[in-house]
């Protein structure tokens, strides 16, 4: 597989100028095709196996058919991108990381020695990594908002040029040290409750350091608090370039009916406000797992998301994203390939 993509978009042409037009983006969305799901279903039925027996297979390939718009979903264009930005909380002593550590990983990406990489080698998927604004970093949210009106419609835009519109899946991911804050931020902003309820180890932290990380969470609660009412001025106040890139690129998914799958905590947290803005925002997404980073597990609670997987990750990186399409791709195997009742001679049920 040739060395993955590292592009910097400096800057994307804007898919959105105004934050009005991007409410309106998130709130005015596409819907399944209900006909691709119909034929689906009709031939599962036909399958050499009793209704419902290959469980959650059977539901994943119905969901990538119909938001693919085909009865015989492919996963032929597979890609997996990964938006990488700076945090200015990094400051408060949040990460036992330098902030020099996320340009350093997004040259181990560029030279094929991450685990994505090798994860998305073996699923079969390419490769892209976006570094977002030369990875300049945001303004310490517990002291000012994480970025402005224009630089967050920036960074969204960018999300949402990644996304190309012949992509039959795309998994999402992130790299940015500090973004576990940014996203038990965003979480707590988004769904209640103070940095101790949301705020994990993140990359390493002993319990000082997660009880000192709580402290700062609720530092930039208390700072921003008036905008909580409002899911997009908690993503731009309380979130990061590589956070409000992801809800691009989950936009613009959904509205070239691309199915998604999200990563862990950081990835679900940045995608959260598209659900908060439209109740089947994240309709065309899925879980790709369940992280162990503390928090996840409320916040797909908090979505209504099923993980696939539960493999106590919590390395981001859309490693876990990637780990399902052999799960996807072994759904789809099992509709286009298993025999029907009448090709194989078996007798169906009374």
């Amino acid at each position: 597989m040739p060395a993955p993509e590292c592009t910097d978009i400096l800057p994307p042409p804007p898919a959105f100028t105004t934050m009005e037009a991007l409410r309106t983006a998130c709130t005015t969305l596409p819907a399944p095709d209900s006909a691709a799901r119909q034929v689906i279903a009709a031939r599962d039925a036909t399958l050499t196996k009793p209704p419902g027996s290959l469980g959650r297979l059977e539901a994943l390939v119905a969901w990538l058919g119909a938001w693919q718009g085909r009865p015989d979903p492919m996963l032929d264009r597979v890609r997996v991108v990964i938006f990488a930005g700076n945090h200015g909380v990094v400051a408060q002593g949040v990460s036992p990381w330098p902030a020099s550590v996320t340009a350093q990983m997004i040259g181990n990406f560029a030279a094929g020695g991450a685990a994505i990489n090798q994860i998305a080698r073996s699923a079969g998927a390419t490769l892209r990594v976006v570094p977002l604004a030369g990875l300049a970093p945001t303004a310490d949210f517990t002291q000012a908002p994480a970025l402005d009106d224009d630089a967050f419609l920036d960074a969204v835009s960018a999300g949402h040029a990644a996304v190309e519109a012949d992509m039959d899946l795309l998994c999402l991911g992130e790299m940015g040290i500090g973004n576990t804050t940014a996203a038990a931020a965003m979480a707590a902003g988004l769904f209640g409750g103070s940095g101790h309820d949301w705020a994990g180890r993140g990359t390493g932290l002993d319990a000082a350091g997660v009880a000192h990380k709580a402290r700062v969470i609720d530092a930039a609660l208390a700072r921003h608090a008036d905008v909580r009412h409002d899911p997009l001025a908690v993503a731009r106040c309380l979130g990061g370039r590589e956070l409000a890139a992801i809800l691009g690129a989950v936009l613009a998914a959904r509205h070239r009916r691309i199915p998604v799958l999200l990563d862990g905590f950081v990835c679900t947290a940045a995608a959260a406000p598209l659900a908060c803005l439209n109740p089947s925002g994240l309709a065309h997404t899925t879980l790709a797992h369940r992280s162990a980073e503390a928090g996840h597990a409320a916040l797909a609670r908090a979505l209504n998301l099923s993980p696939l997987l539960e493999l106590d990750l919590r390395l981001g990186e859309a490693t876990g994203a990637a780990l399902a399409v052999p799960l996807l791709r072994a759904a789809v195997a099992c509709h286009a390939g298993m025999a029907t009742f009448a090709q194989a001679g078996v007798s169906e049920r009374t």
